[in-house]
């Protein structure tokens, strides 16, 4: 009796996160949002909407926004790489006060 070798389980998990999560932009964008702009980044903005191909990334504070702002060309670019062409065609990046940061998405 052979035994095949075990999988890794987080694989598994990702296979079924990824059949549960909604098929919207958003929910896209979510899942590779920390590819997309980094681990500088990804702890600092969250993308929180997307109407129209323009991404609302909510920032922990004015500076990281302004940032991610002046970097949108690149953002978008790997966005375009990781989830086709033309979904996201325009960040819009804002903050929010630290405290309601520090609380997490509601």
């Amino acid at each position: 009796m052979s035994r095949r070798a075990p999988r890794a389980a987080g694989d598994a998990v990702r296979a079924l996160a990824d059949s549960l999560a909604p098929a919207s932009t958003l929910g896209t964008v979510q899942r590779v949002w920390a590819d997309a702009v980094g681990e500088a980044f990804a702890p600092h903005a969250r993308p929180t909407g997307e109407a129209g191909g323009t991404l609302t990334v909510t920032c922990s504070s004015a500076v990281w926004a302004q940032e991610l702002d002046l970097m949108a060309p690149a953002v978008i670019g790997r966005l375009d790489d990781l989830l086709g062409a033309g979904r996201v065609r325009a960040l819009r990046c804002q903050s929010v006060p630290a405290r309601a940061w520090s609380r997490g998405p509601s």
